[in-house]
């Protein structure tokens, strides 16, 4: 018992020390609570516990609350910078005090140290906040509504053809990129294009290495109309090997991501996926450093700063991948049945015109379910990797020109033949 109620008077006193040091320049007398009173709280809800009374502890946390509101109304006439806060943490000490007096000693530590963690984060907490825009909230929402409502109450079982439909994996599947796409947002956001391209291209790639290399294209193509001296790079075309950089680094981030959301549905497709894909990976970032060899972490040139990464999660595009993802899972079964293998990697190759995720994902599901062989899933992945990333010297041209499009030709070969070679090495 004795340890039960040092336990609860130290979690008063933790929570009291934050309070107390947040209105430390107050003049004694005038904090509503501070290190002593929060440390007397704490160690009462400990001594509460112990009377036995179901009564005691609500009848205390009622108490508590009037005097804090007492304290509150009192402070409010002395100070200007007020909140509910103490008052409301005041409440929870009692609690955690309780807790810890009924023997969860481990949580109520833990919950103490994250409640007081919480509680002397105010200025970054206020500064998010600030600073948050409306589509970046609404964003999160999302992702907590499509993860946290949604997932748990779709059916776990297989429909349609083959019963190759699964709603609850394919929905899994798509929180799962759209928490990765959300993260690179957020990283893109954080950083800005000021802190270079290649940081860009690192965390973009995590979104879409497709829409970095839009998004960057459309800076040559500026530069192809304004000419290198104009743009404020040199003349032997600076900030196309710079922008052609930071594609090299989003189609590295490709491979890694694939391995992610491969390897959480199947994980036995890592190993045999890990030589190319890492050989494909290095290629692109040694190539990307060789194009940037004096201006490594260089931000775009003056007028070029704005990199738009897009909207945080699209609940409409995580609808249309779950479709798409639904869709590629039923023709990868009609394909394996009708044609065999050979059917596997006309779709991967169809698939890959668009995105390498929905029918890596579906093979890792055959994997599972013991329908294709690992051997035939990472074909179809690197198949699908490989015509995604050769499309993009394509898309780069036509966005930004011929010279940007040479150039990620250039890392497009080099990632390719890579990946190729790590292949043969793995066998």
């Amino acid at each position: 018992m004795l340890v039960r109620l040092g336990v609860a008077l130290a979690i008063g006193l933790l929570i009291g020390l934050e309070r107390g040091w947040e209105r430390r320049e107050l003049p004694e007398g005038h904090r509503a609570a501070g290190l002593r009173t929060f440390g007397v709280i704490g160690l009462t809800g400990g001594i509460a516990v112990q009377l036995g009374s179901a009564l005691t502890i609500p009848a205390l946390a009622i108490a508590v609350g009037v005097i804090a509101a007492l304290g509150y109304w009192r402070e409010s006439a002395t100070a200007e910078d007020i909140s509910v806060t103490t008052a409301a943490a005041s409440v929870l000490t009692l609690c955690l005090g309780a807790l810890a007096g009924s023997g969860a000693i481990a949580p109520a530590a833990a919950a103490a140290v994250v409640m007081t963690l919480v509680l002397s984060f105010k200025p970054e907490l206020h500064g998010i906040i600030r600073h948050i825009e409306r589509d970046e909230l609404l964003a999160t929402l999302r992702l907590l509504l499509i993860s946290v409502v949604l997932l748990p109450v779709i059916p776990d079982r297989g429909m349609g053809p083959w019963h190759a439909f699964n709603p609850y994996r394919t929905w899994w599947l798509v929180v799962l990129v759209a928490s990765i796409s959300y993260i690179g947002y957020f990283a893109i956001k954080l950083l800005g294009a000021q802190r270079g391209v290649l940081v860009t291209g690192l965390f973009g790639g995590m979104v879409s290495s497709t829409a970095v290399t839009l998004n960057l294209s459309r800076h040559a193509r500026e530069e192809e109309s304004q000419g290198d001296t104009a743009a404020g790079t040199d003349g032997d075309g600076g900030l196309l090997d710079l922008l052609a950089a930071g594609i090299a680094i989003a189609t590295a981030m490709m491979f890694p991501r694939l391995l992610v959301i491969v390897g959480a549905v199947a994980i036995v497709l890592v190993e045999p996926l890990l030589w190319p894909s890492a050989a494909a990976a290095i290629a692109a970032v040694a190539v990307a450093l060789w194009l940037v060899r004096d201006g490594v972490g260089r931000g775009l040139p003056a007028g070029h700063e704005h990199t738009d990464p897009g909207n945080p999660l699209d609940l409409w595009s995580a609808v249309r991948f779950a479709l798409i993802l639904a869709v590629i899972g039923v023709m990868a079964q009609a394909a394996r049945t009708w044609m065999g293998s050979g059917g596997l990697y006309v779709l991967a190759a169809i698939s890959g015109l668009v995105d390498a995720a929905p029918v890596s994902l579906s093979v890792a599901t055959m994997v599972v379910a013991g329908q294709t062989s690992i051997a035939v899933a990472v074909r179809v992945i690197l198949i699908a990797a490989a015509v995604n990333t050769a499309l993009k010297p394509i898309l780069a041209a036509m966005t930004g020109g011929a010279r940007i499009g040479w150039r990620v030709l250039a890392v497009v070969a080099c990632v390719i033949g890579a990946g190729a070679v790590g292949f043969v090495v793995r066998g």
